[in-house]
């Protein structure tokens, strides 16, 4: 995992570690639990959160689309657990705060059903920038 190459200790939080009778019951609500982090993690007194969002065409197109439910619950989250941040990590390796998207959609471009705010990929930040790079390997 590319957060414990860098000295991060990590553990799996929200809908991926409810047991499927839980996942599904969520699946079909609008609670904003369905938009919690996949992952926290620590490394010495540092402490983020992490939303994976793996599945998004950005190696398809010069944008990220996330969706307005994502994107208000991860401003709720981080208003409520401040100062502890929360990153959207792309499939392509970089990452982008709520805070950052809102701000970059703000005034720019909006998916015609306004379901979606539409981030450019050049926005965001890379993997080692936020989280630091690799570690060296003992040799």
């Amino acid at each position: 995992m590319p957060l414990r190459a860098r000295g991060w200790t990590v553990h799996p939080v929200g809908q991926g570690t409810y047991p499927p009778a839980v996942q599904d019951a969520l699946s079909r609500s609008r609670s904003a639990l369905r938009q919690f982090p996949d992952l926290i993690a620590a490394r010495d007194a540092e402490l983020v959160t992490i939303d994976a969002k793996t599945r998004l065409p950005s190696t398809h197109t010069d944008r990220y689309a996330i969706s307005a439910a994502t994107l208000n619950a991860g401003l709720q989250f981080t208003a409520t657990h401040a100062p502890t941040p929360l990153y959207y990590v792309f499939g392509d390796m970089t990452a982008l705060t709520p805070a950052e998207v809102l701000h970059y959609t703000g005034h720019a471009l909006r998916h015609r059903s306004s379901a979606f705010h539409l981030v450019r990929t050049r926005q965001a930040h890379p993997f080692d920038e936020v989280f630091g790079p690799a570690l060296a390997s003992p040799a």
